[in-house]
């Protein structure tokens, strides 16, 4: 929308719902609502909010399906979620504990307790997202931060890591499979660097599909050769054994596309010049 954290309220009491939106949207937030939880589910898939604070008693489904859904949904599974019920069972508080709730609050609240706790889970989420959710590693400022220095320095190199086709390779076998070939990856080219690069060498990605290894002159030629062949080997065991013999649209195939560059490749200006050239690499 406009930068600010969104939440979505999704709360059965009408008079509550119209409190608790009008009070965040004072404290500098977008608000949406919800009065149902099949409403919820929808608007969250819909919109993306950063943040719900969801009643466990609605009309229809209960928020304990509410956030079932939304965790089994790879759009929605990382959203916080804050709890907002009359219950003070145990069980109810393990319950949504199991569902992956970052927090749960009472009735009758304080409204300056819901709020810290809200800003606490925006920024639990935030620092989170700093990380690729399927394979760990760091991404976006983490990444910035670590090109950056590389600026200040003569001596490094930075190996382009790119899995091509992945997106054909889901359309036809599912997102859990895909997941699973960018983790597999993902680990085969952490090992290299772990068994053969240096304390400071770092592995992140510049995209999705799209990893950067920063190691040394001294280092790099053995540890690219060491990802490529473990990759390049492995491509055709990540189909189904009936596709692995089969040619089909050999264009489509996952692909494996490496290359290194080097200080004397520039000279580059800023941060978003080297990103730029690494990005021509995918």
């Amino acid at each position: 929308m406009d930068g600010k954290p969104t939440i979505l309220i999704v709360e059965d009491d009408l008079d509550v719902a119209e409190m608790l939106e009008a009070y965040f949207r004072v404290q500098g937030y977008n608000v949406l609502t919800a009065n149902w939880g099949e409403d919820a589910v929808e608007t969250s898939l819909l919109e993306t909010p950063d943040l719900l604070i969801l009643d466990i008693r609605l009309p229809d489904i209960d928020g304990f399906e509410v956030a079932r859904r939304l965790r089994g949904n790879r759009r929605t599974n990382l959203i916080p979620i804050i709890f907002l019920t009359e219950k003070r069972t145990r069980t109810d508080r393990l319950q949504g504990l199991e569902l992956g709730a970052d927090d749960y609050i009472t009735k009758p609240f304080d409204i300056q307790e819901l709020r810290l706790r809200v800003r606490n889970s925006l920024q639990r989420a935030s620092q989170s997202a700093v990380n690729n959710p399927v394979t760990g590693f760091p991404e976006g400022a983490l990444v910035d931060e670590r090109l950056s220095e590389c600026l200040q320095s003569e001596r490094w190199v930075l190996l382009s890591i790119s899995l091509q086709n992945l997106d054909a390779f889901r359309d036809a076998y599912g997102f859990v499979a895909s997941d699973d070939v960018l983790r597999a990856i993902s680990l085969m080219v952490n090992n290299a660097v772990k068994a053969l690069g240096g304390e400071g060498d770092f592995v992140g990605h510049l995209a999705p599909a799209h990893l950067i290894v920063a190691t040394t002159s001294e280092r790099f030629v053995e540890i690219g050769e060491r990802i490529r062949n473990r990759i390049e080997q492995s491509l055709d065991y990540f189909y189904p054994l009936k596709d692995r013999l089969v040619d089909v649209a050999p264009k489509k195939r996952l692909r494996l596309k490496m290359r290194a560059l080097l200080p004397k490749d520039g000279p580059f200006a800023d941060l978003d010049t080297l990103k730029k050239t690494l990005l021509r690499f995918q």
